[in-house]
């Protein structure tokens, strides 16, 4: 647990637990608003979550040698939740431009 400084652990947990009140913000914001493309928006932001929370685990351990596929399930899960976020945002716009918004 010594890998980060503490001011560097607060900034990295809370950045996974701002990430999650974002998620939970616009599945509420799909629901109250009836814009059900939305929830697909915070469907796609889970894998970057895992993302984050295999870093925080690696930095954890000590960025321990045995523990050096997080690494690799961090850039993966990177480039997937940059893929599926991209989906969702052409999600919502493609919704927004149909004459009957929603699901």
């Amino acid at each position: 647990m010594h890998a980060l400084s503490l001011p560097t652990w607060i900034i990295h947990i809370s950045s996974v637990l701002e990430w999650m009140a974002a998620m939970l913000l616009v599945w509420r914001f799909a629901l109250v608003s009836h814009r059900l493309a939305w929830r697909w928006l915070a469907i796609a932001m889970v894998p970057a979550l895992v993302s984050a929370m295999a870093a925080c685990t690696w930095h954890f351990f000590d960025n321990a040698p045995g523990l050096s596929w997080l690494v690799t399930l961090q850039a993966a899960l990177t480039v997937i939740g940059n893929t599926t976020l991209c989906l969702a945002a052409w999600w919502i716009y493609r919704q927004s431009q149909s004459p009957t918004p929603g699901v």
